[in-house]
């Protein structure tokens, strides 16, 4: 089944459960957003293959099929026209087909995809769970963990939760990240995450 949302393409996606934070300038964008604010609604976030995050009259970027929908955490009215967002990462979905909308907000006709399976940590990885579990730990002792772009519950003994904070993380270019966006079983995406960090 399909659905159509309202997409807000960038050239660094968003990973289920990851936090995204956004200043909205735009007047297509200030519109969207608001609504989704007051209605209490998600938007999706596409990823950028080809063009520009900002609108350039007449073209339409190239947007790559797999994204995430982004529920609104925190907003900030900074002036009449600047909103400061903070987002949570929701379920993937899979693009099929773009269309201009009201505003000039692209809509995309989607259809989602379920949640991680848990799939609990294999010992062989337990590492990777660990070396984050120190950095919150961390960021806790010494009161800063509102700095750290991570949202609590902290699922550190499941595979999908714990690959998706590192494939944010992770300094890799757009197609990796997309390449671990799109792998639907946890474990190969955390194995993968473990592969590229060696």
């Amino acid at each position: 089944m399909h659905h159509v949302i309202p997409l807000f393409p960038l050239s660094q996606g968003l990973f289920p459960d990851g936090m995204l934070q956004l200043q909205i300038f735009e007047v297509r964008y200030l519109d969207l957003i608001k609504r989704c604010q007051q209605q209490q609604i998600p938007f999706g976030v596409a990823w950028i293959k080809e063009g520009s995050e900002v609108q350039v009259p007449g073209q339409e970027p190239a947007l790559h099929s797999m994204g995430c929908m982004a529920h609104i955490r925190e907003f900030e009215q900074v002036q009449a026209n600047f909103y400061r967002i903070v987002c949570q990462g929701g379920l993937r979905f899979e693009l099929h087909d773009v269309k201009p909308g009201p505003y000039g907000v692209w809509q995309g006709s989607v259809s989602y995809l379920a949640q991680d399976p848990e799939i609990e940590l294999p010992t062989s990885l337990q590492a990777h769970a660990d070396r984050l579990g120190k950095v919150i730990a961390t960021a806790q002792q010494q009161g800063v963990i509102d700095k750290l772009p991570i949202f609590a519950p902290y699922h550190l003994d499941q595979c999908g939760w714990l690959a998706n904070r590192y494939a944010e993380a992770l300094p890799i270019s757009t197609d990796q990240k997309l390449q671990l966006l799109c792998e639907l079983d946890p474990l190969k995406r955390l194995e993968e995450v473990a592969r590229l960090m060696q």
